[in-house]
């Protein structure tokens, strides 16, 4: 039997926590006042703007409902407003204000760091290896 500790999914479940605290040690060492899933959020409203909280939550591979809360802060925040749909009054777009816009690229050096900081000593065949194996793992639970 297999230790826990040498089991992938387990290796790949611990990884993301660190990664998470990392990130989430270094927002509130800068004062940000946002948490590592707002800034997610953030970004995929970003990237992709004008997206209905269900589109939301599939971009973000979160809950529905988790997405409403996070929104609802973000919005708080001034960062993000949600336009009703013109045709479907009870579908909102949600897009980015101009401060949320401000704040995401004022922030785009620190997470290039810890993007950078992640990947240190991998060379870049090892990363698009590492990258093609977890796309692989992704596909193969779905």
């Amino acid at each position: 039997m297999q230790e826990l500790e040498e089991v992938i999914l387990f290796q790949i479940d611990q990884t993301l926590k660190v990664a998470k605290k990392y990130s989430q040690r270094e927002f509130d060492a800068l004062g940000l006042g946002i948490t590592v899933d707002q800034w997610v959020l953030l970004k995929v409203i970003a990237q992709y703007s004008g997206l209905n909280q269900r589109e939301l939550a599939q971009r973000s591979q979160r809950d529905p409902a988790s997405i409403k809360r996070t929104l609802d802060l973000l919005e708080g925040k001034g960062f993000i407003i949600r336009q009703i749909d013109a045709k479907n009054k009870r579908i909102h777009h949600i897009v980015l204000t101009q401060k949320g816009k401000a704040f995401e690229k004022e922030h785009q050096d620190m997470i290039q760091r810890h993007r950078r900081k992640s990947i240190a000593g991998f060379s870049i065949a090892e990363i698009t290896q590492l990258s093609q194996y977890l796309k692989r793992i992704r596909n193969n639970m779905t």
